[in-house]
């Protein structure tokens, strides 16, 4: 009826197309017995067009045709769907007396309401499961002869009820279940259709989107979006005391990771102190965290021991790093290495470090040495006294040495090497000198400047005597293969870390409802493929260029002059390959390169290049938004709060972390993530993966050390560890096809 209605009084202010979107609309509407849109007493035509696919304007053009056949709609569902109210019926407060008199109860008009039952006989027991989640839902309640009023009814009855509207909107597919209620009542409806708990959450487009609607009181906003990612859909209905072990468990495993360096780090954040050199100044930093309990004013104040460099200071800062980073050593002076700008950046920080242990205050949780800010000093760091102070207190910190205390060390001995050290070739320094309690006298202060030279061979001596002592107790407190050891542990590490990217498309949200979701899952995908392919370090891989199909590649001299690789089509090889110049490589002078650039094609196996492509098509140019396009092949999500897109050290790592916590981490309450035991980790991980991969296959450190472009020995002091328990396996791997073959 509804059909020949449109076909007859539509024609002509309608065309054919638009006459049989309107008729298939008003059919699923009458199918589903579901309300039309309206708004007042009028039909709502913005809805109706965004559902049935046809203008608004032309809609609105015949209105006067349309609204009675949608006002006749309305009538007919009222009438299937009248019912008796489901709450009981409120109790009299005083008792019925013999001669109250009781009326007749008034029939309803219409056909007798469908009773409801818990679980309804299905009308046929096969049916082609759709992958659409409206369609699903559509067809079981077609299956069961339920309505949209109807299933409500019915989840009302038992105090499950979502609202009737959600209900037929879930229908219409103008609306997704997102909130931890909703989840609830698609629960509901699963046991009244005897469906397996999560079949309708499985066709959702977005799976693995945070729940909304989870109410944590008492904590920030931020760590509330954090914590919403890892929650159950069920976190509301589990009791207290499971609730709060899903959280305990999701902080200590997902959100910070559970090792002891993980805990010392967090705790020693707490204690800012640093001197900050105008050099590297406006590199990002990351934020320290707060403290969790109170401290008093003085406490607060000592706390925030991160002061600027005083000028003399910033000044032989800075004449430091003109000696050790400029192309050619100025006249009269001679060095041995030059450093790049992420060693330059480094040395800087560790540097700060140190000054502003000296300058803290005692009574601080810092309990510094209490150096007046105007007395530090370079030439401080050749007085051994200085140097024992400081060994201990990083001892007395942590509980035992480490690599730390000797690279310091290294960092000092090598500026007062003779002939090419710094400090020995700057003996102005000593002119800034100042006596200093319990460190520096001065008599010794004399000393030093009347014999700087005997002052540095003194320290040069000292030095290298407490970098054997230390270097024979010292301990690895940050273990970098903790957080991956069950992927290293694996027969296939390799194989293992796969299953990261696996989880990322299986849960990769619909790109024509949630464009930047999946544009972010993308980027996820490739961060972690080219990473496995390629084994690059994370400046390498986050300063890659990108060049589109078609294009003309970046000569490789201006690659060397920019000092970045690039992403660009090889038409000789049919693929998409990765050109790095050598001088782009932290090792750049490692016998690996040879001064020549590091190439590789990437593979097309499991979707890299449908990937690659459909990033470099659509999915970047959403990530950027409005922002500039700054060139490089990963960029980020550009927000109101981020205008810039290019990543830098810290932000990559993040991307990469966050990666990790979302689809590596197996999360024992959610059924997602694909390994059991990983912890967050950053980038540098994956070279980690592919060193012990190789070298659990072929026993050879040689091989294992084309993979992440380094020497043998580096790998076999980095990575040997792991190759004695699989040395017997590859000696019986051999062994053992004698008698495969007899």
């Amino acid at each position: 009826m509804i059909t020949d209605f449109c076909r007859l009084r539509l024609k002509g202010v309608l065309d054919e197309q638009e006459v049989a979107a309107v008729s298939t609309y008003l059919n699923g509407l009458l199918e589903l017995m579901a309300f039309p849109p309206y708004r007042g007493k009028w039909i709502d035509w913005a809805e109706v067009s965004g559902t049935a696919g046809v203008d608004e304007t032309r809609l609105r053009a015949a209105r006067y045709q349309l609204q009675p056949i949608f006002d006749a709609l309305s009538r007919n569902v009222a009438l299937e769907d009248a019912s008796e109210p489901v709450r009981p019926p409120k109790t009299r407060l005083e008792p019925r007396t013999s001669n109250t008199l009781v009326e007749p109860k008034r029939s309803r008009r219409g056909p007798a309401p469908k009773p409801i039952v818990e679980h309804p006989e299905p009308f046929t027991t096969e049916f082609d499961d759709l992958p659409g989640f409206g369609e699903a839902l559509n067809m079981h309640m077609r299956r069961h002869g339920d309505t949209v009023r109807h299933l409500y009814l019915a989840l009302a009855s038992r105090g499950e009820a979502q609202d009737q509207r959600t209900l037929m909107k879930w229908c219409t597919g103008q609306l997704l279940p997102m909130t931890a209620r909703s989840f609830v009542v698609l629960n509901n409806i699963e046991r009244r259709y005897r469906l397996p708990l999560g079949y309708f959450k499985a066709k959702l487009p977005h799976q693995a989107r945070a729940i909304r609607g989870v109410t944590l009181s008492g904590l920030p906003a931020a760590e509330r979006r954090r914590l919403a990612w890892h929650l159950p859909d069920d976190f509301l209905t589990r009791p207290k005391a499971e609730q709060e072990e899903i959280l305990e468990w999701v902080r200590r495993v997902i959100i910070s990771g559970s090792t002891d360096y993980r805990v010392f780090q967090a705790a020693a954040m707490r204690q800012r102190y640093a001197v900050r050199f105008t050099a590297f100044q406006n590199a990002p930093r990351p934020p320290a965290p707060k403290p969790e309990d109170e401290v008093s004013d003085l406490d607060a104040e000592l706390e925030s021991a991160v002061v600027d460099a005083p000028a003399a200071l910033d000044a032989e800062m800075n004449a430091l790093l003109r000696f050790k980073t400029a192309t050619l050593t100025a006249f009269g002076f001679q060095r041995n290495g030059v450093w790049n700008e992420e060693t330059a950046s480094q040395k800087v920080e560790h540097l700060g470090l140190m000054f502003g242990a000296l300058a803290s205050d005692p009574r601080s949780t810092v309990k510094g040495a209490g150096v007046p800010l105007d007395s530090v000093c370079f030439a401080m760091l050749i007085f051994p006294a200085v140097w024992d102070w400081y060994l201990q207190w990083r001892e007395r910190r942590r509980g035992f040495y480490t690599k730390w205390e000797v690279d310091m060390l290294s960092v000092v001995l090598s500026m007062t090497r003779a002939e090419t050290g710094w400090m020995r070739q700057t003996p102005a320094l000593a002119d800034r000198l100042k006596p200093v309690a319990n460190m520096i006298e001065q008599d010794e202060i004399d000393r030093v400047r009347a014999d700087w030279d005997a002052a540095c061979d003194a320290f040069y001596k000292h030095a290298r005597h407490r970098i054997r002592e230390i270097e024979r107790v010292a301990r690895i407190h940050r273990d970098p293969f903790e957080p991956i050891m069950p992927v290293l542990e694996a027969a296939s590490p390799v194989g293992e870390y796969r299953k990261i990217t696996e989880e990322i498309m299986r849960l990769m949200p619909d790109e024509r409802r949630y464009p930047k979701p999946a544009a972010e899952a993308v980027r996820s995908f490739l961060m972690l493929r080219f990473g496995m392919h390629t084994g690059l370090r994370q400046r390498n891989l986050r300063e890659l260029l990108v060049c589109p199909r078609g294009r003309t590649p970046t000569s490789e001299r201006h690659l060397e002059d920019k000092k970045r690789g690039e992403l660009r089509w090889s038409e000789r090889d049919q693929g998409w390959e990765v050109l790095i110049p050598s001088v782009a490589f932290k090792n750049s002078t490692s016998s690996f390169f040879g001064s020549k650039p590091f190439r590789l094609v990437l593979p097309d196996l499991a979707g890299l290049y449908d990937a690659i492509e459909a990033y470099i098509d659509r999915h970047r140019a959403r990530l950027i938004d409005n922002a500039a396009d700054p060139g490089t092949f990963f960029v980020k999500s550009v927000k109101r709060t981020s205008a810039d897109a290019s990543y830098n050290q810290n932000t990559f790592y993040e991307a990469w972390r966050l990666t990790i916590q979302r689809y590596g981490i197996y999360n024992p309450w959610t059924g997602r993530g694909a390994i059991k035991g990983l912890l967050p980790h950053g980038p540098h991980n994956v070279r980690d993966v592919l060193a012990t991969h190789i070298l659990k296959q072929t026993g050879s450190y040689e091989q294992a050390s084309y993979a992440i472009q380094d020497t043998p020995a580096m790998v076999q002091q980095h990575y040997g560890r792991f190759l004695p328990q699989d040395k017997a396996a590859i000696a019986a791997k051999i062994l053992n096809r004698v008698w495969e073959a007899a």
